[in-house]
Protein backbone atom coordinates (compact mmCIF):
# COMPACT_ATOMS: atom_id res chain seq x y z
CA UNK A 1 0.00 0.00 0.00
CA UNK A 2 1.52 3.34 -0.97
CA UNK A 3 2.36 5.66 1.90
CA UNK A 4 0.83 9.11 2.19
CA UNK A 5 4.18 10.60 1.18
CA UNK A 6 4.32 8.46 -1.99
CA UNK A 7 0.81 9.51 -2.95
CA UNK A 8 1.52 13.21 -2.70
CA UNK A 9 2.82 14.48 -5.99
CA UNK A 10 5.47 17.16 -5.94
CA UNK A 11 5.10 20.29 -8.00
CA UNK A 12 7.46 18.80 -10.59
CA UNK A 13 5.42 15.58 -10.64
CA UNK A 14 2.22 17.58 -11.09
CA UNK A 15 3.78 19.28 -14.11
CA UNK A 16 4.69 15.85 -15.55
CA UNK A 17 1.10 14.69 -15.02
CA UNK A 18 -0.24 17.76 -16.83
CA UNK A 19 2.11 16.97 -19.74
CA UNK A 20 0.79 13.39 -19.85
CA UNK A 21 -2.87 14.39 -19.73
CA UNK A 22 -2.55 17.16 -22.32
CA UNK A 23 -0.64 14.90 -24.73
CA UNK A 24 -3.86 12.94 -25.39
CA UNK A 25 -7.34 14.03 -26.30
CA UNK A 26 -9.80 13.81 -23.43
CA UNK A 27 -11.53 10.73 -24.85
CA UNK A 28 -12.17 7.63 -22.79
CA UNK A 29 -10.46 5.45 -25.43
CA UNK A 30 -7.16 7.02 -24.32
CA UNK A 31 -7.39 5.65 -20.78
CA UNK A 32 -4.86 2.84 -21.23
CA UNK A 33 -2.33 4.95 -23.19
CA UNK A 34 -2.64 7.65 -20.50
CA UNK A 35 -2.01 5.12 -17.75
CA UNK A 36 0.96 3.73 -19.68
CA UNK A 37 2.42 7.19 -20.18
CA UNK A 38 1.89 8.13 -16.53
CA UNK A 39 3.61 4.94 -15.39
CA UNK A 40 6.47 5.61 -17.78
CA UNK A 41 6.96 9.06 -16.26
CA UNK A 42 6.51 8.12 -12.59
CA UNK A 43 7.68 4.44 -12.78
CA UNK A 44 4.36 3.50 -11.13
CA UNK A 45 0.82 4.92 -10.93
CA UNK A 46 0.47 7.27 -7.96
CA UNK A 47 -3.06 7.80 -6.66
CA UNK A 48 -3.02 11.45 -7.71
CA UNK A 49 -2.01 10.52 -11.26
CA UNK A 50 -5.00 8.18 -11.56
CA UNK A 51 -7.28 10.86 -10.11
CA UNK A 52 -5.92 13.42 -12.58
CA UNK A 53 -6.49 11.05 -15.49
CA UNK A 54 -10.05 10.35 -14.31
CA UNK A 55 -10.73 14.08 -14.05
CA UNK A 56 -9.30 14.81 -17.52
CA UNK A 57 -11.34 12.01 -19.13
CA UNK A 58 -14.41 12.83 -17.07
CA UNK A 59 -14.78 9.24 -15.89
CA UNK A 60 -15.18 7.96 -12.32
CA UNK A 61 -11.92 7.40 -10.43
CA UNK A 62 -13.03 3.84 -9.70
CA UNK A 63 -13.08 3.14 -13.45
CA UNK A 64 -9.45 4.25 -13.80
CA UNK A 65 -8.48 2.23 -10.74
CA UNK A 66 -10.34 -0.80 -12.13
CA UNK A 67 -8.39 -0.67 -15.39
CA UNK A 68 -5.08 -0.09 -13.58
CA UNK A 69 -5.63 -3.11 -11.33
CA UNK A 70 -7.01 -5.35 -14.10
CA UNK A 71 -3.89 -5.25 -16.29
CA UNK A 72 -0.72 -6.61 -14.73
CA UNK A 73 1.42 -4.15 -16.68
CA UNK A 74 0.46 -1.43 -14.21
CA UNK A 75 2.09 -0.93 -10.81
CA UNK A 76 0.45 0.93 -7.93
CA UNK A 77 3.61 1.00 -5.83
CA UNK A 78 7.10 2.18 -6.81
CA UNK A 79 9.69 -0.43 -7.67
CA UNK A 80 12.46 -1.14 -5.22
CA UNK A 81 16.06 -0.23 -5.90
CA UNK A 82 16.62 -3.88 -6.85
CA UNK A 83 13.71 -5.16 -8.92
CA UNK A 84 13.42 -8.95 -8.95
CA UNK A 85 11.56 -10.83 -11.67
CA UNK A 86 10.81 -14.49 -11.06
CA UNK A 87 10.09 -16.39 -14.25
CA UNK A 88 6.98 -18.55 -14.22
CA UNK A 89 7.04 -19.63 -17.85
CA UNK A 90 6.36 -23.31 -18.56
CA UNK A 91 10.00 -24.43 -18.34
CA UNK A 92 10.65 -22.49 -15.13
CA UNK A 93 7.38 -23.56 -13.57
CA UNK A 94 8.07 -27.23 -14.30
CA UNK A 95 11.64 -26.92 -12.98
CA UNK A 96 10.48 -25.61 -9.60
CA UNK A 97 9.96 -21.90 -10.23
CA UNK A 98 6.98 -21.77 -7.88
CA UNK A 99 9.14 -22.99 -4.99
CA UNK A 100 11.80 -20.41 -5.87
CA UNK A 101 9.18 -17.65 -5.93
CA UNK A 102 7.85 -18.75 -2.54
CA UNK A 103 11.42 -18.72 -1.17
CA UNK A 104 11.89 -15.16 -2.49
CA UNK A 105 8.66 -14.08 -0.78
CA UNK A 106 9.83 -15.59 2.51
CA UNK A 107 13.36 -14.19 2.25
CA UNK A 108 12.18 -10.67 1.40
CA UNK A 109 9.06 -10.82 3.59
CA UNK A 110 6.90 -9.48 0.75
CA UNK A 111 4.44 -10.93 -1.73
CA UNK A 112 4.51 -10.65 -5.52
CA UNK A 113 3.79 -7.07 -6.57
CA UNK A 114 5.11 -5.58 -3.34
CA UNK A 115 8.20 -3.61 -2.36
CA UNK A 116 10.13 -4.08 0.86
CA UNK A 117 9.62 -1.46 3.56
CA UNK A 118 13.13 -0.08 3.03
CA UNK A 119 12.42 0.27 -0.74
CA UNK A 120 15.43 -1.91 -1.58
CA UNK A 121 13.64 -4.85 -3.24
CA UNK A 122 10.48 -5.36 -5.27
CA UNK A 123 9.20 -8.69 -6.54
CA UNK A 124 7.39 -9.45 -9.77
CA UNK A 125 6.18 -12.69 -11.32
CA UNK A 126 6.72 -12.71 -15.11
CA UNK A 127 5.50 -15.04 -17.82
CA UNK A 128 8.88 -15.70 -19.47
CA UNK A 129 12.34 -14.15 -19.60
CA UNK A 130 13.51 -16.22 -22.56
CA UNK A 131 16.12 -18.32 -20.75
CA UNK A 132 14.27 -21.63 -20.79
CA UNK A 133 17.44 -23.75 -20.94
CA UNK A 134 18.52 -22.17 -17.64
CA UNK A 135 15.23 -22.81 -15.80
CA UNK A 136 14.22 -21.86 -13.24
CA UNK A 137 15.44 -18.29 -13.67
CA UNK A 138 15.35 -15.21 -11.46
CA UNK A 139 16.41 -11.81 -12.81
CA UNK A 140 17.60 -9.20 -10.31
CA UNK A 141 17.87 -5.85 -12.06
CA UNK A 142 19.48 -7.10 -15.30
CA UNK A 143 21.45 -9.98 -13.75
CA UNK A 144 20.17 -13.44 -14.72
CA UNK A 145 20.41 -16.07 -11.98
CA UNK A 146 20.06 -19.49 -13.67
CA UNK A 147 19.11 -22.90 -12.29
CA UNK A 148 17.71 -21.36 -9.11
CA UNK A 149 16.56 -23.40 -6.16
CA UNK A 150 14.92 -22.27 -2.94
CA UNK A 151 18.27 -22.88 -1.22
CA UNK A 152 20.12 -20.50 -3.59
CA UNK A 153 17.76 -17.55 -3.04
CA UNK A 154 19.50 -16.09 0.01
CA UNK A 155 22.91 -16.44 -1.65
CA UNK A 156 21.68 -14.76 -4.86
CA UNK A 157 20.49 -11.71 -2.89
CA UNK A 158 23.71 -11.22 -0.89
CA UNK A 159 25.46 -8.90 -3.37
CA UNK A 160 22.42 -6.62 -3.52
CA UNK A 161 21.93 -6.58 0.24
CA UNK A 162 25.61 -6.04 0.90
CA UNK A 163 25.67 -3.09 -1.48
CA UNK A 164 22.85 -1.41 0.44
CA UNK A 165 24.25 -1.84 3.93
CA UNK A 166 26.44 0.80 5.55
CA UNK A 167 30.11 -0.20 5.59
CA UNK A 168 30.06 -2.08 2.26
CA UNK A 169 33.17 -3.41 0.53
CA UNK A 170 34.61 0.01 -0.34
CA UNK A 171 34.66 1.05 3.32
CA UNK A 172 36.14 -2.28 4.41
CA UNK A 173 38.85 -2.04 1.79
CA UNK A 174 39.88 1.46 2.85
CA UNK A 175 39.93 0.46 6.52
CA UNK A 176 42.04 -2.60 5.65
CA UNK A 177 44.48 -0.37 3.80
CA UNK A 178 44.74 2.00 6.78
CA UNK A 179 45.75 -0.92 9.02
CA UNK A 180 48.50 -2.01 6.62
Amino acid sequence: MPTKQEDQLTEQSTERLVEVVTSYSGERRNLIPLLQEAQKRFSYLPKEAMQGIAHSLEVPEVEVYGVATFYNQFRLVPLGKHHIRACMGTACHLAGGKLVLEALERELDIKVGETTQNKEFSLERVACVGCCMLAPVVVVEDDVHPKMTPFKVEEALIPYRYETQPGGSENEQSSDESHA
